[in-house]
C-alpha cells in the first residue's frame, strides 16, 4: 500500500484580504450625525454644562447680557436696536457653532457606541455548579468566579479565561475580523470576550467580570465622547486661555470708566455701549481655541478607535504623541514571526542536492512553519516534488520539543533534522563523529542573525540548514519615520546576542534587548523612564503585564491574556502589534492638531485689534484712525465684521479639529517651523481679507 505526500505548500490567496473594522468610519458630515450634533448644540447652552469651558462660558454670559439689554431698550421704545440684536445674535451663533465642534465629535463616538450596543445581548449561561452539575441562567447574573460551559454554537456570556479545553471562537463581534480563533487554556491564548460565539468543540470559562463590567461594556462607555477625561495637557492648555480670558475681561471692564473719563475731558466722542465692549472681549479673548479644544480631544480617540484600538483614556492617545521610547517584540512585529529556511550549507563530501534531499524527508513529519519551509525550499530550488513512501518501510517522527528533532526512518536510513546539540547528540549516539567544521558552519549563520538546524543520516552529518527571521518588507523604513520623530526604537528578543544584534541591524532599529525576561524589560521601562522619556511597548502574555502597566503607553493584544489587557491602557482588537506605529502617529497628530489651531487662534486676534479697537475709539482718539488699515467702512460695520469673522472660523475650523492636521514624520524643530508658518503667519494674515469682505457684504446689505 503506498501513500503520496505533497510537498506544495498551501496556497492562501493571490489577494490579501483587508481586515473589517468593527467600528466604521463615517463620513465626517454624516446626516444622523449632524442630526445629532445640532440637537447637542442647544442642550449644551446650560450654563451648567458650559462652565466647564470658561472661555465659551464668558461668551454666553456676555451673549446673554446683551439680549437682556436689547430686551429692556426694545421695552422702552428705544431706537437703533439693529446694531446690537445683530450682535447678540452673532454672539449666540459663536456659542452654538463651538457647541456644535465637540458635539460632532461626540456624536460620531456615540454613533460608534449605538454600534456596538447592537452586538450586547443577555444570552443564556450554563453555569456549573460546586457538585458539578450544570444550571442554566441569564448572563446578567453571572459574577466573576463563576465557571461556565461553552459548546459549539454558545454565546460566550461575560469576559473571563478558558480553564479547560479547546475551541474556535468567532470574534468578529469584537474585531470585525470573519476569520475564527483559537482559544485554550493555559497559553498566551486563553482570554475569551463576552459576546462572541464558540465554532466547534467545548470549552470551560471562568468568568473575570462583573455585570456592566465586560470588555463590550467598557468599549461602550470609552467611545462615548461626553465621558472623556481632559488630559494634563489640555488642562494646562484650559488654564493658559483661561487666565487669558479673565485677564482680557479685566482690561475691557476697565474702558468703560476710562473711556467715560476721556469724553468728559474732551468734549468730543462717545462712550462704547455694552455691546460694543461684549464684541470686543469676545474677539480678544482665544475663542476658536476655546470652541475646538475639546472637539479635538475627542476625535483623536475616535481617529484611534477607527484603527480598531481601544484607548482606555485620552490620557493614553496623548502620552502616545510623547513617546520618546518605543519597545517592540521582534517576533511577529520587526519580524514575520516564523523563521523560514533560505539556503542549504552541505559540509565536505556531501553535495547540496543531497543535503536538500534528507532535508526534505525527515521535515516531511514537522508541521511546524518552520519544518514546511525546508519542504517548501527543497522543492522550488531542486524540484523536488511529491515522492511516493512506502508506509510500511517508512516511520515518520514529529517534530517535538522535548527531542528537538524530527525525521523519517526509510529503507535502513534513519534521517534526522533539528538542533544543532541534538543532532550532535544523535550522531554521537549512533556511533559517528562530528565532521572538522560543523559548529563553525552553525555558528557562522548564528552571527548572520539566523538559526542553524542540522541534518543527518544515523551516523553521519549532512549539513545544516539556514533558517532565517525575515525582517518585515518596508520595516526599516518605518523605523526610520519614527527616528525622524525623535522616537527610539528598541527590539525585544529572547534571542541570544549574536543572533539579535543582526536582526537589529538589517530592521534598522536604535538599540535591541537580547534574552529578555519580565523582569529584564520592567527594569529597561523604568531606567528609561528615570531618565525623563515616555515609554511605549506591546504584549500579549501574563508575563508582559508587568511592563504594559510600568510603560507610559501600553498596548495589549485582544488575542492576549486578561492580565495583559487589564494592565495596559489600551488594546489593538486586531492583535497586530506592529499597531503602536500608528498610535503613536495618531497621538502625535492629536498634539500638532491642538497646537497649530491654538497657534492659529492666537495669531488671528491680531487682524480683530485693527477692526475693533480703531471702531471704538477713533471719535475719541483720532489719531487710532491710522490703525484702521483694512479701511472698513464705518465702526458698526468693523464690529460687526470682526464679531462675524470670529463666529465663522470657528465652524470652518470644525472639519480640521475632527480630522486632524496632516502629520508628516519630521523633527521637532521642523515641525515648529512650519506650525508657525502656516498656522501662525496663516493666522495673522487670513482674517484680514475675511474681515475685508465681510464689511463689505454687511454695507452691500445696509446691515451696517
Amino acid at each position: 500500500m503506498m501513500t503520496s505526500i505533497s510537498t506544495s505548500p498551501v496556497q492562501v490567496g493571490e489577494t490579501e484580504l483587508v481586515p473589517k473594522r468593527l467600528v466604521r468610519a463615517r463620513p465626517l458630515f454624516d446626516p444622523e450625525i449632524v442630526r445629532r450634533a445640532v440637537k447637542e448644540s442647544f442642550l449644551k447652552l446650560n450654563p451648567a454644562t458650559l462652565a466647564r469651558n470658561p472661555v465659551m462660558f464668558v461668551v454666553e454670559v456676555g451673549a446673554g447680557v446683551t439680549s437682556v439689554l436689547l430686551i429692556r431698550d426694545a421695552l422702552r421704545g428705544a431706537s437703533g436696536l439693529g446694531f446690537p440684536l445683530q450682535i447678540a445674535v452673532w454672539l449666540w451663533f459663536t456659542v452654538l457653532f463651538a457647541n456644535f465642534a465637540e458635539a460632532m465629535a461626540e456624536a460620531r463616538g456615540k454613533a460608534q457606541a449605538d454600534t456596538l450596543r447592537k452586538t450586547r445581548s443577555d444570552s443564556v449561561a450554563n453555569r456549573i455548579l460546586a457538585n458539578g452539575k450544570i444550571e442554566a441562567v441569564p448572563a446578567s447574573r453571572l459574577r466573576a468566579g463563576d465557571t461556565v460551559l461553552c459548546s459549539a454554537g454558545d454565546i460566550i456570556p461575560g469576559d473571563g479565561d478558558v480553564v479547560e479545553g479547546i475551541a474556535t471562537v468567532d470574534e468578529s463581534v469584537i474585531t470585525g475580523e470573519s476569520a475564527p480563533v483559537i482559544r485554550e487554556s493555559g497559553g498566551d491564548r486563553s482570554a475569551v470576550t463576552g459576546g462572541t460565539r464558540v465554532l466547534s468543540d467545548q470549552i470551560r470559562v471562568a468568568i473575570t467580570s462583573n455585570p456592566g463590567e465586560t470588555f463590550l461594556d467598557r468599549m461602550i462607555a470609552l467611545v462615548e465622547g461626553a465621558e472623556r477625561q481632559k488630559t494634563p495637557n489640555e488642562i494646562a492648555l484650559n488654564i493658559l486661555i483661561a487666565g487669558l480670558t479673565l485677564i482680557f475681561l479685566l482690561a475691557v471692564v476697565t474702558l468703560e470708566p476710562f473711556a467715560a473719563y476721556s469724553v468728559s475731558s474732551s468734549g468730543s466722542g462717545a462712550v462704547p455701549s455694552v455691546a460694543v465692549l461684549v464684541a470686543l472681549l469676545v474677539c480678544l479673548i482665544p475663542t476658536t481655541i476655546g470652541g475646538l479644544l475639546s472637539a479635538i480631544g475627542i476625535a483623536g480617540m475616535d481617529r484611534v478607535m477607527q484603527h480598531n484600538v481601544l484607548a482606555m483614556s485620552g490620557r493614553a492617545v496623548e502620552a502616545s504623541g510623547d513617546v520618546n521610547t518605543l519597545l517592540l517584540d521582534k517576533t511577529g512585529t520587526i519580524t514575520l514571526g516564523n523563521r523560514q529556511a533560505v539556503e542549504f550549507l552541505p559540509v565536505e563530501g556531501v553535495t547540496t542536492a543531497e543535503l536538500a534531499d534528507a532535508a526534505q524527508l525527515s521535515s516531511l513529519a514537522d508541521e511546524t512553519p518552520e519544518g514546511r519551509s525546508v519542504v517548501v525550499l527543497a522543492k522550488d530550488k531542486y524540484g523536488l516534488r511529491s515522492r511516493e513512501v512506502a508506509e510500511r518501510d517508512a516511520h515518520f517522527l514529529p517534530f517535538s520539543a522535548y527531542t528537538r528533532m524530527s525525521g523519517v526512518d526509510l529503507n535502513g536510513r534513519r534521517l534526522r533534522k533539528g538542533a544543532t546539540e541534538a543532532i550532535a547528540n544523535f550522531v554521537r549516539e549512533e556511533g559517528g563523529s562530528l565532521p572538522e567544521g560543523f559548529f563553525e558552519l552553525s555558528d557562522r549563520i548564528a552571527r548572520a542573525g539566523g538559526t542553524p538546524l542540522a541534518v543527518a543520516d544515523c551516523s553521519r552529518v549532512l549539513g545544516v540548514i539556514h533558517l532565517k527571521d525575515i525582517v518585515k518588507g518596508g520595516m526599516k523604513e518605518r523605523i526610520g519615520q519614527l527616528r525622524a520623530m525623535g522616537i527610539r526604537t528598541v527590539m525585544i528578543t529572547g534571542d541570544n546576542p549574536l543572533t539579535a544584534a543582526a536582526i537589529a541591524a538589517e530592521a534598522g532599529v536604535d538599540d535591541f534587548l537580547a534574552q529578555a525576561t519580565p523582569k529584564d524589560k520592567l527594569e529597561y521601562i523604568k531606567r528609561e523612564q528615570g531618565e525623563g522619556r515616555l515609554v511605549a511597548m506591546t504584549g500579549d502574555g501574563t508575563n508582559d503585564a508587568p511592563a504594559l502597566a510600568q510603560a507610559d503607553v501600553g498596548l495589549a493584544m485582544n488575542t492576549g491574556t486578561s492580565a495583559a489587557k487589564e494592565a495596559g491602557n489600551m488594546v489593538d482588537l486586531d492583535s497586530n502589534p506592529t499597531k503602536l506605529i500608528e498610535v503613536v502617529a495618531i497621538g502625535k497628530q492629536l498634539l500638532i492638531t491642538r497646537g497649530a489651531l491654538t497657534t492659529f487662534s492666537i495669531a488671528n486676534d491680531v487682524a480683530k485689534y485693527f477692526a475693533i479697537i480703531p471702531a471704538m475709539f477713533a471719535a475719541t482718539y483720532p489719531a487710532l484712525s491710522h490703525l484702521n488699515i483694512m479701511r472698513l467702512h464705518t465702526p458698526q460695520s468693523a464690529v460687526l465684521a470682526a464679531v462675524v469673522f470670529n463666529a465663522l472660523i470657528i465652524i470652518a475650523l470644525v472639519p480640521l479639529a475632527l480630522r486632524g492636521v496632516h502629520y508628516r514624520p519630521q523633527g521637532a524643530a521642523s515641525m515648529l517651523r512650519r506650525n508657525l508658518l502656516i498656522y501662525g503667519l496663516g493666522g495673522i494674515l487670513a482674517p484680514f481679507p475675511g474681515i475685508w469682505l465681510l464689511d463689505q457684504l454687511l454695507v452691500a446689505l445696509r446691515l451696517a
